[in-house]
């Protein structure tokens, strides 16, 4: 009996080993990390388990450069100039549903996202040029994040200034918004933004298709409608706007833009992240 005992365990030991391998790999590769301090996950009540939040991934190679939706974040259109209440949960498990289920509610030129060609030309607008017929091949690639001196509007000289070779086609600009943490406060009106030379001179003189800004307009507050105008009327141009760059290195990177499939939407929140 003694020897069937050994014979069964060194059979056993082999898928012992393989499968505390497994547990040790998945550990190290979880979708949802965890800290090494926080305890194992538990029903009980007495067990805090927080996620951890992240904007680097992969040791330094990944960046997200979306910003968070929260209340306090800028909102052009309500009282306060914050974005207030988006999120409710009319299905909830402590009201005695089986899952929980969130409602949301803002304006879909919202935190960081994207414009359709008909969020400021309505014929464009009625004939479907809406995010959905956005061109991913524009949204994704490779592309440049530069500085913008710190003292000035996207204006035509300040474009030429910048030297952006030819053949780029996808450019971020990183400007004073970033330095005054715009995102993070009520929305301000004196945001850097493009001015109707600069969106001009763009179109006139670059390859860029992909405009990415650090605050909710492509265009500076006192050109709105007139730069979006210049960048928006030939449908070639996608602004991305609301991005997250100020932990991000000046450079080449991937860039990857993601918006919903939103079917009659003239703007659509997106994810966007830079690969090195």
């Amino acid at each position: 009996m003694a020897k069937t005992t050994i014979i069964n365990f060194q059979f056993l030991l082999p898928f012992v080993i393989f499968t505390l391998l497994a547990l040790t790999v998945a550990a190290n590769d979880e979708a949802y990390p965890t800290s090494t301090t926080t305890p194992d996950c538990s029903l009980s009540d007495e067990l805090l388990i927080k996620p951890v939040r992240r904007e680097v991934y992969g040791g330094g190679r990944i960046f997200d450069i979306t910003h968070q939706v929260t209340v306090d974040q800028p909102s052009y259109d309500t009282e306060d100039g914050r974005l207030g209440q988006f999120l409710r949960l009319p299905v909830s498990m402590k009201n005695g549903s089986f899952c929980n289920i969130s409602e949301m509610k803002f304006s879909t030129h919202t935190g960081t996202h994207v414009d359709a060609p008909g969020h400021f030309f309505d014929h464009y607008f009625d004939a479907g040029f809406d995010v959905d017929s956005l061109d991913l091949d524009v949204l994704n690639g490779p592309g440049l994040l530069v500085d913008v001196p710190r003292d000035k509007n996207l204006t035509a000289e300040v474009l030429e200034s910048l030297n952006i070779p030819k053949g780029v086609r996808r450019v971020l600009f990183r400007t004073l918004n970033t330095d005054r943490q715009l995102m993070f406060k009520k929305f301000d009106t004196s945001y850097v933004g493009f001015m109707a030379d600069g969106a001009k001179w763009l179109v006139e003189n670059t390859d860029i298709k992909l405009v990415g800004v650090d605050y909710l307009s492509v265009a500076a507050f006192d050109d709105i409608i007139s730069a979006h105008h210049e960048l928006l009327r030939n449908r070639e141009i996608i602004p991305v706007e609301g991005l997250k760059l100020d932990h991000v290195p000046a450079g080449l990177y991937s860039i990857h833009c993601l918006p919903l499939r939103m079917v009659g939407a003239e703007g659509s929140p997106v994810r966007c992240i830079l690969i090195k």
